[in-house]
């Protein structure tokens, strides 16, 4: 097997992300031996029946002593309490990342730790699934998915580099990016579509004039796939809205004003400005495609029994 990246690994938080990462690490050999910590005993008992690591810790200092990375896995909301608690018993030289969906609070929280002996760099693995929990992990996650990695200028180069080819290793491909650049993209590509997401679906069972059981029961592709992705972690979502506040809300303001464009084009009969639109939003599907990032088999890849 090949030389690991990192001799020890401490994963915080047990949940998709987390167990998935220590999964594909044990799997690609990318660590030498995986420390897990979880806020909840049941997690870090269900974590070493998974056999997602070597051991468990109690506390998340124990889980961190002696390791070259560090990787929170933890709802955005509580990474810099996080982080601050766990800045003394990191060990000198270590890399300190995260997994979280908004990148400039993580920065800016990493940045009031006041290590300059530990290589502190926001990360997002760009992937994941609507389930939640140790069992809902899976090695092959990271498989072809982006990971976007935020250093500062103080960071080192061969910290950098490291991790980048950590995440290499679990089978991402990996691009640098501004944490505040980063915040805006994934408002677009991410954190819009889940708050319209949030939005249809509550919309759907306020409807007085339609019952629950008939939202369920003509759920066609549309509906069905918005549930899906309103289903993804509440805890995580309420977070990542509130600490991706301003880019959100920017993004937000022109999907409405996107959105009266349409309105006002069914009102007045204007099929040409309809027909251009669905043309264009066709191409970019066929784009995600072409990029890897989705499957092009028929009714999204899945089994239709």
């Amino acid at each position: 097997m090949s030389t690991p990246v990192y001799q020890r690994m401490a994963v915080i938080g047990c949940g998709l992300i987390g167990s998935s990462v220590a999964r594909a690490a044990r799997t690609s050999g990318a660590v030498g031996e995986i420390v897990v910590y979880d806020a909840d005993p049941a997690v870090r008992a269900r974590a070493l029946e998974l056999g997602l690591a070597d051991r468990a810790e109690d506390t998340p200092a124990g889980a961190v002593a002696g390791a070259d990375l560090v990787l929170l896995a933890t709802p955005v909301g509580v990474i810099g309490a996080v982080a601050e608690a766990l800045a003394p018993s990191l060990e000198p030289g270590a890399t300190l990342t995260d997994v979280g969906s908004c990148k400039a609070v993580v920065a800016e929280a990493f940045a009031r730790m006041q290590r300059a002996d530990v290589h502190a760099i926001p990360g997002h693995p760009v992937a994941g699934t609507e389930k939640s929990g140790p069992d809902a992990g899976f090695a092959e996650l990271f498989q072809n998915r982006w990971v976007i990695l935020c250093p500062s200028p103080k960071n080192a180069s061969e910290a950098v580099e490291r991790l980048t080819a950590f995440w290499t290793r679990l089978g991402a491909r990996v691009e640098c990016m501004d944490a505040t650049h980063h915040d805006l993209v994934l408002a677009v590509t991410s954190h819009l579509p889940h708050l319209i997401a949030y939005n249809i679906v509550g919309t759907a069972a306020d409807m007085e004039t339609v019952t629950q059981a008939e939202v369920m029961k003509f759920s066609a592709g549309g509906f069905r796939d918005f549930t899906r992705i309103a289903a993804s972690d509440p805890t995580m979502w309420r977070d990542v809205f509130l600490n991706n506040k301003g880019a959100v809300l920017e993004v937000l303001a022109r999907f409405i004003e996107d959105l009266h464009m349409l309105s006002r084009a069914i009102r007045w009969d204007e099929g040409d400005k309809l027909h251009d639109l669905f043309s264009r939003t066709r191409d970019i599907r066929r784009g995600v495609i072409d990029a890897g990032q989705e499957t092009p088999e028929p009714n999204f890849g899945r089994d239709r029994k």
